[in-house]
């Protein structure tokens, strides 16, 4: 059956500002888009309450994660805020080859690496708040840190915002659910793109009555 037919899986690569919204929105994308599956990333930061190993990231320290990047095993990595994250190979390589999406919460380092490497097959995608006061109130709604704490933020928040000309699509995070219905509409066009149908020209060569 054509609704069964082999596509090559779509990196959506979901990016923001801290606060920004990626992470609700990824989640929320989950829970609708049975076909995706979250990118589980590595780090060097150290497990928060509930978080599992293999769940939630691969938590390595600074030399376990070296060495992972010196022998190739991350398609992606780059530093935050004084810690590690990378985005394990193989893993994503077989998703993609066997037709699944993968959904990558990442910052803008780790997106120009992933498009570099496998350009074809990367959606970019960043999310913009609606204003930096709204993004400070978010901030601190969802931490008890510290001014300095919240400042420091902040400041990256600034710098990742910097980085949004280099995305394909571009989304202001007002309305949760236009944002997610958004991200969405881009995930479907990405998924009928011709070249990842990978069924497509034996099929239109049959209805154009060639062998």
């Amino acid at each position: 059956m054509l609704s069964s037919a082999l596509r090559r899986g779509v990196c959506l690569v979901l990016a923001s500002a801290p606060g920004g919204g990626k992470t609700s929105v990824s989640r929320e994308l989950l829970k609708t888009e049975p076909e995706l599956t979250l990118s589980v990333s590595v780090t060097t930061r150290a497990p928060r309450p509930g978080e599992e190993e293999g769940v939630h990231y691969f938590f390595r320290t600074p030399d376990q994660f070296m060495a992972m990047v010196a022998v190739g095993d991350l398609l992606e990595h780059a530093g935050f805020l004084g810690r590690s994250y990378g985005t394990p190979r193989a893993s994503v390589e077989a998703a993609l080859a066997s037709g699944r999406d993968v959904l990558f919460d990442i910052e803008w380092q780790g997106h120009r690496q992933l498009r570099d490497k496998i350009p074809a097959d990367v959606v970019g995608i960043f999310l913009l708040p609606p204003s930096l006061e709204e993004l400070e109130r978010r901030l601190r709604g969802r931490n008890q840190d510290s001014d300095a704490e919240i400042e420091k933020r902040m400041g990256a928040a600034r710098e990742e915002l910097s980085h949004w000309a280099e995305f394909d699509h571009v989304l202001v995070n007002e309305d949760f659910a236009a944002t997610v219905a958004e991200v969405r509409a881009v995930l479907h066009a990405a998924r009928s793109h011709r070249s990842r149908q990978l069924w497509l020209p034996d099929f239109a060569e049959t209805l154009l009555g060639r062998p």
